[in-house]
């Protein structure tokens, strides 16, 4: 079995904010909420193509910074009356080190 990827420390990231995460295939933005939960998702917003990790994180939830769509970081669904969705991917945090699993990496590669 392949061993989860190391992202970083917990602290890294504001509470309430983001990270994103460069890899060979694209950006992840990684969130930590107010009560230290931690989501990854695609980083690009499907209407304009937003940063996403440039948004307001509120809840379990982030507000694309460009144009106000909202995305809920479990299951990566847009949220009202807005349609769509950005990739989520499997995190964890560990001893206060995020990972985040190596088949994420490993099938945006072969994208």
């Amino acid at each position: 079995m392949t061993e989860w990827i190391q992202l970083g420390s917990l602290t890294a990231i504001p509470v309430r904010g983001a990270r994103c995460v460069n890899t060979p295939s694209g950006k992840i933005a990684v969130f930590r909420t107010a009560e230290d939960q931690v989501y990854a998702i695609e980083n690009r917003c499907p209407h304009k193509g937003g940063p996403l990790a440039e948004g307001i994180v509120h809840g379990t939830s982030v507000t694309c910074p460009l144009h106000n769509w909202v995305f809920d970081l479990q299951t990566g669904e847009a949220q009202g009356a807005d349609e769509g969705s950005v990739r989520t991917y499997p995190v964890k945090v560990d001893g206060g080190v995020i990972y985040i699993a190596p088949d994420v990496l490993m099938a945006m590669a072969a994208e």
